[in-house]
């Protein structure tokens, strides 16, 4: 048995295999035009600068550059300081440079970066994630196309011996209309490289947009479609062997005695059987094979600790968490305030209470996690890992081989999708035990966890807590509300040390910084930490706290006995932006109706409405919906977007579409149950997402506003859930402030 720890030295029994990796990133071949760019706000390293692709020489922390790579040959190749998860950044970022650079976006190659300090993009920090990547590097990458542009034409100029004046572009030529002569831009792609880059480049006017803001097919979507895409678990390695795992029930405790492994080392197959912190892994010359080991594992654990909520113990639950949230009665940290809340409330009409509440949930991604480890002779160590910051992985991998940060390559494939799983969570992350087990076995190793292992182990969205109290006045509108939030949130868990606020931003966000123009309001924070590893899921804070909000505003409205669309309209007064997106979606929804009605198929059925602010884009909701059998039918979603401006509208409806689904599955049906310190459901069966049948029609109007550009991958979520327990209650009169909406049994009024 062998007991692999981080420290665990350098052992194995066969010699490591040379590294076989197909890429290199910083590519210095003869000919190649490669170009660096700041997407920083400020410009650093002012003075002179060298000629060619050295021109531009990043501060490290606080400089990205992404590198243009144009060949002879006439192929493109961008370096993404991104990482492409079906958000579409990848034809999103051709769009933009092949916009200033003249040059079709299919005909970009579009990579990951490797890490390295010239992709820090965010406070020294490189992360795709926070619906962020397109908003900031729009400017940047359209610099870089105009300055690539400028370059092939002060090359051809000089090659052509023409006045540069005279020259125009045209998807990837230099042309000289007066001579009828034209240059490709791989034949001036040598000469180009010697030129030292402009900082006064032109940019295009928007109005001559040819890709910018048109739906220009996605880069992906035929390798999708055909089954070329390669994720992460579809790598293969020469000499690589499979692991399988099999976790601790609890988290926190540790493998004591296996009694069987003397007949898992005799199966067909077997190769090692080893412990790791808080795991057995059976590693294998097939991955079925390696599985059926680590499932037939005979293991005694630890045993878990017994004191309450403090650690995941034997009696650790759902309920017990939520209930000491509930309890919490010390004062909290002042998150917003503004006005005299208390003197609003001394001399309010009326004043009504809510608690709301949602539960854990994980990330239920169809791709299971998994990584490839593989040693070096020189005791370096490639990594082949999903991920969303790929540095990060790069420090925690150095860390857990005992090497050196610059030893570790990393390699970033495209992931099956994001909703936050992508982070590093500590034990909720297989690549370390890909390391460890390559170590040990001096073989590449690939982990992949089975389904089970994953819902066992998935870092989740924390169970959230929010206590609400509104001030009415004599009008019925509100003159004053409070809020309390209660909990802990994943900035606060994985990043504290960086932001150093005493307020965590993914607990209250969503109920902070509201549009509606209630005058006196004050928002307190409360943290009590969760035992289990919490995560970042899709929209964070705003997947539950936009519910919270949205959905007392509608009891405000109720108690005050107005519509909520006419009570939203009044206290938008001040923004015309939202009173403009809330009059978009009325419009696609072919106006609001409030109370019930009867649809054409004799359906009784009610609408709700909803706002959200996430991530610097702003959404109305409005949902449709019926009862049948005691549960919500969705029929129809209408959702409109402002994202200030957008680069793909066809991105846009996509991902609005794909965030309104997660959402209704969230409000529907979805939750994590801890029961005696054990997550409850270990596969699809006992942990139901939203099917087919319950897929409403979802219409999406984008409203470009020319506000600054905010995100698109998130937006759409956060609107739904609070939409369709609005629209809940005025069909039953009851007013849910649990999901999901699966533990209650509806009824009509």
């Amino acid at each position: 048995m062998n007991h692999l720890t981080p420290s665990w030295p350098t052992a194995g029994r066969r010699e490591p295999i040379r590294n076989l990796s197909r890429r290199n990133f910083l590519s210095a071949a003869t000919g190649a035009l490669v170009l660096g760019v700041d997407l920083g706000p400020d410009p650093v390293g002012a003075g002179e600068r060298p000629e060619g692709a050295a021109a531009i020489a990043p501060k490290p922390g606080t400089r990205v550059a992404a590198f243009l790579e144009m060949r002879p040959d006439g192929t493109v190749r961008l370096l993404s300081p991104f990482v492409e998860g079906g958000q579409g950044i990848n034809t999103g970022l051709a769009q933009t440079i092949g916009e200033e650079f003249d040059l079709d976006p299919a005909r970009f190659a579009v990579e990951c970066a490797p890490p390295g300090p010239d992709y820090a993009v965010v406070n020294g920090l490189r992360m795709t994630g926070g619906s962020f990547s397109t908003r900031s590097s729009y400017a940047a990458m359209r610099r870089l196309g105009a300055t690539a542009r400028e370059m092939m034409l002060r090359s051809a100029a000089a090659k052509l011996g023409v006045p540069q004046g005279q020259l125009a572009t045209d998807d990837g030529r230099v042309i000289h209309a007066a001579s009828g002569r034209s240059l490709g831009y791989g034949e001036l792609a040598s000469a180009a490289l010697a030129l030292q880059p402009r900082d006064d480049v032109a940019l295009k006017d928007p109005e001559s947009f040819r890709w910018i803001g048109k739906p220009v097919a996605r880069l992906d979507m035929r390798d999708k479609s055909t089954g070329r895409a390669v994720y992460a678990i579809d790598i293969r390695l020469d000499g690589m062997l499979h692991a399988a795992i099999q976790h601790a029930p609890h988290l926190g405790t540790e493998p004591e005695t296996i009694a069987n492994e003397g007949d898992i080392r005799a199966m067909p197959g077997i190769d090692s059987v080893h412990r790791l912190p808080g795991a057995v892994a059976v590693v294998a010359d097939s991955w079925w094979r390696a599985r059926k080991g680590a499932e037939a594992l005979q293991v005694t654990w630890t045993s878990p600790a017994r004191d309450g909520i403090a650690t995941v113990s034997q009696s650790f639950s759902s309920a017990a968490m939520l209930a000491a949230l509930k309890s919490t009665t010390e004062p909290g940290i002042a998150a917003e305030q503004d006005g005299d809340v208390t003197g609003a409330f001394a001399s309010a009409a009326k004043v009504i209470e809510a608690e709301y509440d949602a539960p854990y949930l994980a990330h239920a991604q169809l791709e299971p996690p998994s990584a490839i480890a593989r040693f070096e002779a020189d005791g370096s160590l490639d990594l082949w890992l999903p991920n969303q910051m790929p540095e990060l992985f790069q420090q925690v991998a150095a860390g857990t081989a005992g090497v050196q940060p610059a030893q570790v390559r990393i390699h970033s494939p495209m992931l099956g999708g994001f909703f936050g799983r992508h982070f590093y969570y500590g034990p909720a992350n297989p690549f370390p035990q890909a390391i460890l087990l390559a170590k040990a076995t001096g073989c590449p190793v690939r982990v992949l966890w089975s389904r089970e292992e994953e819902f066992g182990m998935d870092a989740v969205r924390p169970l959230s807590f929010a206590r609400f109290r509104a001030a009415l006045g004599s009008d019925g509108m509100p003159v004053a509300l409070q809020t309390t939030a209660v909990g802990e949130g994943p900035i606060g868990r994985w990043f504290g040390s960086l932001f150093k606020s005493p307020v965590d931003s993914s607990v209250v966000e969503g109920l902070d910084k509201k549009p509606y123009a209630i005058p006196n309001r004050r928002l307190d924070y409360v943290k009590v930490p969760h035992p289990v590893t919490i995560a970042f899921w899709r929209s964070v804070g705003h997947s539950m706290n936009d519910f919270f909000y949205e959905s007392f505003l509608d009891e405000i409205a109720a108690a005050g006995a107005k519509d909520p669309f006419a009570l939203r309209m009044a206290l938008l007064k001040d923004s015309p932006r939202h009173r403009t997106l809330l009059r978009a979606v009325a419009d696609l929804a072919g106006g609001w109706k409030g109370g019930t009605f009867q649809a054409a198929d004799g359906t009784r059925r009610a609408r709700g409405v909803s706002m959200a602010s996430p991530f610097g884009s702003e959404t109305a909701t409005i949902a449709e919906v019926s009862l049948k059998d005691g549960e919500a039918r969705v029929h129809d979603l209408w959702i409109a977007i402002d994202p200030g401006s957008v680069v793909n509208p066809a991105i846009v409806k996509r991902q609005v579409e794909g965030a309104a689904a997660l959402g209704l599955s969230s409000t529907l049906l979805e939750q994590v149950v801890y029961e005696d310190g054990q997550r409850q459901a270990r596969n699809f069966d006992a942990y139901p997402i939203l099917d087919r049948e319950r897929m409403p029609r979802v219409h999406v109007a984008i409203v470009e506003s020319g506000a600054p550009m905010g995100g698109v991958g998130e937006p759409g979520l956060p609107g739904v859930p609070p939409a369709v327990v609005n629209a809940v209650a005025m069909l039953t009169g009851q007013r849910i402030r649990s999901l999901p909406l699966a533990k209650s049994r509806l009824s009509g009024a």
